[in-house]
């Protein structure tokens, strides 16, 4: 049994899976409470299964980039979980948790965006591979009108929008195809399935070595 845990922004998400079948999930807003809610979310949710903490298999923590203190939380409870249980845990960058649900269309790169705060997002381009895409850039910082800037060639854009910036990509960037919001929710499910299928192949994370992954101001605006 493998228990994901998303603490990447406000929007916290728990998802318990089998390997065969999502056993559950759970997303909710939390306005900065990381801190008193997350260990009883947990509890709860494993409660409401009948799975006990002996249960689990793997643990798998969304990596960031983030809210700092959000990030923090996670990856302390996560850790503490991991020895306490003697069990693995497997780390996957946010932005990565984007790319599951999207398709890919012939040789389109795919642009992942998360709200950073201050108007600005994190930013970073993938490819398709045979086995999933694939991280091709370094995450940047950009402004809204940087995107707008670089999305002016095919592609695909997912990720965490505000209606406003939606909006702007439509109406400034016409060769782009932006994925619905419901199509980018972040769903700790797709966490789940991605650390499982990590975890299987014998891939493993040191505790001691993980940390939040930490954004960087574009020293330039990257191009496709």
């Amino acid at each position: 049994m493998l228990l994901a845990v998303d603490t990447s922004t406000k929007m916290i998400g728990l998802a318990l899976m089998d390997g065969q079948q999502i056993i559950a999930q759970s997303s909710w807003y939390s306005k900065n409470h990381h801190t008193v809610e997350l260990s009883p979310a947990i509890e709860r949710i494993l409660q409401q299964c009948d799975i006990s903490a002996e249960d689990l298999s793997c643990l798998a923590v969304a990596l960031g980039p983030g809210s700092f203190t959000g990030l923090r939380i996670g990856l302390a409870v996560v850790k503490g979980l991991s020895l306490a249980l003697g069990i693995p845990v497997i780390g996957v960058p946010t932005l990565e948790i984007y790319t599951h649900a999207q398709k890919p269309e012939g040789d389109l790169q795919l642009a992942t965006l998360l709200q950073a705060g201050r108007s600005k997002y994190a930013f970073q381009w993938y490819q398709a591979e045979r086995k999933g895409w694939k991280a091709t850039s370094e995450i940047f910082v950009l402004a809204s009108d940087e995107i707008c800037e670089i999305l002016q060639q095919p592609c695909i854009v997912c990720g965490e929008l505000t209606t406003e910036d939606r909006e702007l990509i439509r109406s400034e960037c016409k060769q782009t195809h932006l994925v619905s919001a419901a199509a980018s929710y972040r769903y700790p499910t797709y966490l789940a399935e991605i650390a499982y299928k990590r975890w299987k192949k014998g891939e493993r994370c040191d505790v001691n070595d993980l940390a939040p992954i930490y954004l960087q101001i574009a020293g330039s605006v990257p191009t496709l």
